[in-house]
């Protein structure tokens, strides 16, 4: 079902980094992140080797889900600046060959949008979904309209009719996808879309992808929406990129994205792929995830196998026509550095993310090892539930040692969220100056993935060892181990043919980068917290 037509070639080596602008710098001193505090860094991710940012919702909104809630689609929120900002953002990037996406939220809007201002008034209003009695889950009608309105995630956020997939006698309100109202929905898509790629963006990561149309048993018609859409794009818009919120990356090529992430929920499996490689408990925890140890704990008593498994399903599935996205954290799920996840741990989670045949997605701030910061007050609907705040996730960036850690002239009282407290907190000037730093580790690790294309998204992997160490060849000329459990741990080098079980042959290899790897008596020994990338020869 998916778009035949290849996707933007930029889009094949790309290193994402995602940026929460509320916290990552403010330029005006009122307490909040905009386009020209992201401007003026844009130095950063251009040395760090980034070449693509996506940035949380910057559209207006009344900010009840941080932005997910949008009042207008083709105006940037003020305290972000102008859309002239955001257009001289996107200007500078791209003189540094840095692409911009926009987050589109496409499945609903805020209940202060004026179409929703609208339809609460007008029962012939069809942009939303309306029932004419009370249905669970629904929300009643706020205006003189009588019924309920669907939300799509917080009620403050009416879900957008594209259609139902089935239809019920006893519920009128299920319209059928190609009814009225669903109509203007996709046509309005594309007009924002179109706005926006207009002023020079790259193109889109979409929030809740899956969510569009609704029971919609398979994603059958979500799947024609968006390949719909997909279509469009690929021919007004060639170089432009449409990545899924979506969890599933093999349901989301199918239906027409360039990309899609692996996310802490999603698919039959409900996120566990990447919950087994990070999540380590704390931080971010829904009560109904159920799972045993990660594989990224000190202890070592997690498995790859859960990862691998998950991977080389979708791999196989999404192979020549998109992506599989591979993310350090999001901001929504907790960072790296969360709970008894120490700094020295980081630096193989990182080895791992960008030597795998996935695009690697930098959640801001994991460069340098900043921290998930509990305890933290519910802000802009971070609370999700009784242990999911995702507001620790979302601290200011931490760019030096002096007051609100440079993100900020504010008072700290006026500051969005408060800058971790600890005074051994990271930050980007200290670790600029120290080569041994995580930073200079991760600005490394993407030099060489850009050196050495066989250790990009699109070389073959062949995994020699699913344990502690885990070890894999990439494009048979490449080898990577990765220890990220506190004991060492070793494996036999073989010969490159007949090797016995366990062996990663062959013998000769040439270190790329390396610490704490070495070869010795014919084994490859890794220390705990290690990590190394060589060269077979």
């Amino acid at each position: 079902m998916t778009s035949t037509r290849p996707g933007p070639d930029w889009l094949a080596d790309a290193v994402l980094y995602q940026i929460y602008p509320q916290t990552f710098a403010d330029s005006d001193g009122d307490g909040v992140g905009d386009f020209a505090g992201i401007a003026e860094h844009l130095d950063h991710l251009a040395w760090l080797g980034v070449d693509t940012v996506w940035l949380n919702p910057c559209f207006a909104s009344p900010f009840r889900d941080a932005g997910y809630d949008v009042s207008d689609y083709l105006a940037p929120a003020p305290r972000y600046g102008t859309t002239e900002d955001l257009a001289a953002l996107v200007e500078a990037a791209r003189g540094r060959g840095i692409r911009i996406l926009l987050d589109l939220v496409a499945g609903h809007t805020s209940d202060r949008h004026p179409w929703f201002l609208a339809a609460v008034e007008d029962p012939g209003d069809h942009r939303y979904i309306w029932a004419d009695r009370p249905v669970e889950g629904f929300v009643a009608s706020p205006g003189s309209r009588p019924g309920w309105y669907r939300p799509n995630f917080f009620d403050c956020q009416p879900a957008l009719n594209f259609g139902y997939a089935q239809s019920r006698s006893d519920q009128p309100w299920r319209q059928p996808v190609d009814a009225e109202g669903p109509r203007a929905n996709r046509a309005a898509l594309r007009e924002i879309m179109a706005h926006w790629l207009g002023l020079g963006l790259a193109g889109f990561r979409v929030d809740m992808a899956s969510s569009l149309v609704k029971d919609d048993p398979g994603f059958v018609e979500t799947a024609k929406l968006w390949t719909e859409l997909r279509d469009w794009l690929d021919r007004a818009h060639p170089q432009a990129a449409l990545l899924a919120e979506w969890g599933d990356p093999a349901t989301a090529v199918a239906a027409g994205f360039h990309a899609d992430f692996f996310l802490q929920f999603g698919g039959a499996d409900h996120g566990l792929p990447l919950r087994s490689l990070w999540n380590n408990g704390a931080g971010t925890v829904e009560e109904y995830w159920r799972q045993g140890p990660c594989y990224f704990e000190a202890e070592g008593r997690g498995t790859p196998r859960t990862f691998l498994d998950a991977w080389r399903s979708a791999a196989e599935l999404t192979e020549g026509a998109g992506y599989i996205a591979l993310p350090t954290a999001n901001h929504d799920f907790s960072r790296l550095a969360t709970g008894p996840r120490t700094a020295e741990q980081l630096a193989p989670a990182f080895a791992f993310q960008l030597t795998w045949p996935t695009l690697p997605a930098v959640y801001y701030g994991d460069e340098i090892g900043m921290r998930y910061l509990p305890g933290l007050p519910d802000v802009e609907g971070s609370v999700l539930g009784p242990h999911y705040n995702r507001a620790g996730s979302r601290t200011p960036m931490q760019w030096g040692p002096g007051v609100n850690a440079g993100f900020s002239a504010a008072p700290a009282e006026r500051l969005y969220l408060p800058v971790d407290p600890d005074p051994h907190r990271p930050d980007v000037a200290t670790q600029r100056v120290d080569p041994t730093s995580l930073l200079h580790t991760v600005r490394r690790l993407i030099a060489l993935r850009r050196a050495h294309p066989g250790l990009g998204a699109g070389g073959t992997v062949e995994v020699r060892n699913a344990g502690y160490p885990l070890v894999y060849t990439r494009a048979g000329r490449y080898l990577v181990v990765v220890n990220p459990r506190r004991e060492p741990g070793a494996v036999p080098l073989g010969p490159a043919a007949g090797a016995a079980s366990g062996a990663v042959g062959p013998v000769g290899v040439r270190p790329l980068d390396v610490q704490g790897v070495r070869v010795v008596d014919g084994e490859l020994r890794a220390d705990g917290f290690s990590y190394g990338v060589f060269e077979l020869g």
